[in-house]
């Protein structure tokens, strides 16, 4: 009897082993949580942090969500970036959200990702592949076209300006150059950009871009920073000349440094963006992929101008 038993035993492991993988796959997803991974373009930023806290509450609520972090060290080498979407991928996560440090040199691992049958949800910058399940965003160049319109009133349509970027590769940064140059071009004919540097999103970089850019042009009439970094960077070289008020300033990104540039006078406007929508949404929109529901594929998740006038209603 013994005999027998063991024998059905040795026949019932057979039997699971010669499983289809796809079936051994559904009954490991039944039992287990959701493998996402956030690949963000570092873990410092405000902004950053944002991301990454929507992500979290947004896990802990679903409660069937494994999720983990990544991201590169500094924001200068994509490369690493890229190294951790091809970890993610020999793991066999579920699911990847992906802010992509450079929109060319992260595309070939999206489709890899994508291609292994891992859900991949971009967030926040731009991906030179259409081989992704949704793309949560602010309307990076509406931002910038509004970023325009706040800096030319601010010097009332004449001037000299500056632009402090941060990544060059980056799809969001370029977007929020190009239209805000484009928006100059159009509707601002007596305003002269003098040049645009990157900072990386460095603050250090910033400032001394800023500096250098006062000292080049004395008659500078305004600076306009493209992420929160450069923006506190090149406020605090505003502030370093002694020339707060003077030289008039619009950034971007909303944190406890640019609410203070705003208060003391430093900086007049930002674009507020929603990163914690970001991330919140895009663990949703990696879930709902997972399970094969229907998803958005372009999600703008907004953005506010915050002033000196309504800093106490931003949130």
């Amino acid at each position: 009897m013994k005999k027998r038993i063991l024998l059905i035993a040795v026949l019932l492991i057979a039997l699971i082993g010669v499983l289809p993988i796809w079936a051994r796959a559904g009954q490991e997803a039944s039992t287990g949580k959701i493998k996402v991974i956030f690949i963000a373009m570092d873990s410092i930023d405000e902004h950053w942090l944002k991301v990454k806290a929507g992500t979290e509450d947004k896990a802990k609520e679903l409660g069937n969500v494994a999720l983990s972090f990544n991201a590169p060290p500094g924001k200068v080498d994509a490369n690493v970036q890229l190294q951790m979407v091809e970890d993610a991928i020999t793991q066999k996560m579920d699911a990847i959200l992906l802010a992509p440090l450079d929109k060319d040199a992260l595309s070939p691992g999206v489709d890899r990702a994508k291609a292994a049958g891992i859900k991949v949800i971009i967030i926040d910058s731009a991906v030179g592949t259409s081989n992704y399940d949704a793309f949560l965003s602010t309307d990076n160049g509406a931002a910038g076209r509004t970023a325009a319109d706040q800096l030319a009133t601010l010097i009332n349509g004449t001037g000299k300006i500056a632009i402090i970027n941060a990544q060059p590769g980056a799809g969001t940064a370029m977007v929020r150059e190009n239209d805000f140059k484009d928006q100059i071009a159009k509707n601002y004919p007596n305003i002269t950009i003098v040049g645009t540097q990157f900072s990386d999103g460095d603050k250090t970089k910033a400032l001394n871009i800023a500096t250098d850019f006062m000292t080049a042009n004395p008659d500078l009439a305004g600076i306009y920073a493209t992420n929160e970094g450069s923006t506190v960077g090149a406020g605090n070289a505003i502030e370093q000349a002694g020339k707060t008020g003077v030289i008039k300033f619009v950034g971007f990104d909303w944190s406890a440094d640019t609410k203070a540039l705003i208060e003391r006078g430093v900086l007049q406007a930002t674009m507020v963006q929603n990163p914690y929508q970001m991330g919140y949404l895009g663990v949703q929109a990696a879930v709902d992929a997972y399970n094969g529901k229907p998803i958005q594929k372009a999600v703008d998740t907004g953005v506010t101008v915050a002033t000196k006038d309504n800093i106490d209603s931003i949130k």
